[in-house]
């Protein structure tokens, strides 16, 4: 027998003995959680934790040692707890919130509000999601529009989240967090933006350029082609087409969707100009109702955690452990204390789901704020 081969059998045995004594510790850890069951009693307990890790880290004058046996009894207690969250909705102790579930949504006669004016990619996105014949108003900026569902004006908002190129719209994973309001449901449309002027301009009259700065963004090269063009944003795409229309200023353009020229009276003069021809916003839709579709098959949720190393990571192991797929996570500073964030998650799933509800069950425990934000 080799070295190596005799080295790889030691392993082994060691390995068959951690096995055998991690499941004799699992068995304890089921015995624990019927106590707690039985005693009403939380699983996670962070203040023993923390005094068991110091403890193991401290057992050791070998840092490497140290700092691995730390990690090792971390992710052993972490697996211990998913275990006890398993019992205890075994034992009928379901997680439970207050969401409405339903077979569908009846958007007959709903009003929905979007950012913006007439020809705003927001509006074309409404239109894809409820149809042309729901009742759509517009108003100035998106907090506005969470005022109008807040005062009962309007039922829905639909919000850009995300741009397959230009990234989040954290504004407005923010102003989500701060209003209650829920995601119940979530349209993409693809993004071509174009040149649009005054009626008998030409590109070669253009100096200033007018549009959203993420619009502005996603057509860097056209900037570079063009670099005595000034780029000057505004709050909105089809408000950057309004202005050039209103100004009347030939050497003035905006970068909007192609729908704007009709709706404003202006020239094409230059078709899709942004950098990525395959670009596409996510737009979500936000009601002040917590309901979800039965057939919903996303989830998206909120927290904050301790500063402290590892929170993050034990957070995230919620979703593994309960074979969930985590599809986006974004960070945000929290408002509450300086240096600390809220994440915000989307995850494969549906609130009626055994593997959901248990993650919820301990997310809930080990996160401060968790709020589900919706199922859709």
């Amino acid at each position: 027998m080799s070295d190596m081969q005799d080295m790889r059998r030691r392993i082994d045995e060691i390995d068959n003995q951690i096995y055998e004594l991690f499941a004799k510790r699992l068995d304890i850890s089921c015995e624990v959680a019927g106590y707690k069951i039985a005693n009403d009693l939380s699983v996670y307990d962070p203040k023993r934790e923390r005094e068991k890790l110091d403890g193991i880290a401290a057992s050791s004058d070998d840092p490497f040692l140290s700092q691995g046996m730390e990690e090792l009894f971390s992710q052993i207690m972490s697996i211990s707890k998913k275990k006890q969250y398993r019992l205890l909705a075994e034992a009928g102790r379901v997680w439970q919130n207050d969401f409405l579930c339903v077979d569908s949504f009846d958007f007959k006669d709903s009003r929905v509000v979007y950012q913006g004016v007439e020809g705003a990619y927001s509006q074309m996105a409404a239109l894809e999601f409820f149809g042309e014949t729901k009742e759509l108003f517009h108003v100035a900026s998106w907090r506005d529009a969470m005022e109008a569902l807040k005062a009962g004006r309007a039922d829905y908002a639909v919000l850009p989240i995300e741009n397959s190129t230009a990234g989040s719209v954290v504004e407005n994973y923010d102003l989500i967090s701060e209003y209650d309001v829920y995601i119940i449901g979530e349209q993409i449309i693809s993004i071509d933006h174009a040149l649009l002027g005054l009626p008998g301009s030409k590109l070669s009259d253009i100096k200033v350029v007018y549009s959203h700065p993420q619009a502005i963004m996603q057509c860097d090269g056209f900037f570079r082609a063009n670099p005595s063009i000034k780029a000057v944003t505004c709050e909105n795409t089809a408000v950057s087409a309004k202005k050039v229309r209103d100004d009347k200023d030939m050497s003035c353009a905006a970068i909007a969707g192609e729908i704007n020229a009709r709706l404003y009276g202006l020239d094409i003069l230059q078709k899709a100009i942004q950098d990525d021809k395959n670009n596409k916003t996510r737009f979500v839709i936000v009601s002040a109702e917590k309901c979800y579709r039965r057939d919903a098959s996303t989830v998206s949720l909120s927290f904050e955690l301790p500063h402290e190393k590892g929170t993050l990571y034990q957070s995230l192991s919620h979703f593994m452990f309960n074979g969930l797929n985590l599809t986006r996570i974004e960070s945000r500073p929290s408002k509450h204390e300086q240096w600390t964030y809220r994440f915000f998650v989307d995850f494969e799933g549906n609130l009626l789901e055994d593997s959901v509800i248990n993650a919820l069950r301990g997310l809930a425990e080990e996160t401060t704020g968790l709020r589900i934000l919706g199922n859709y």
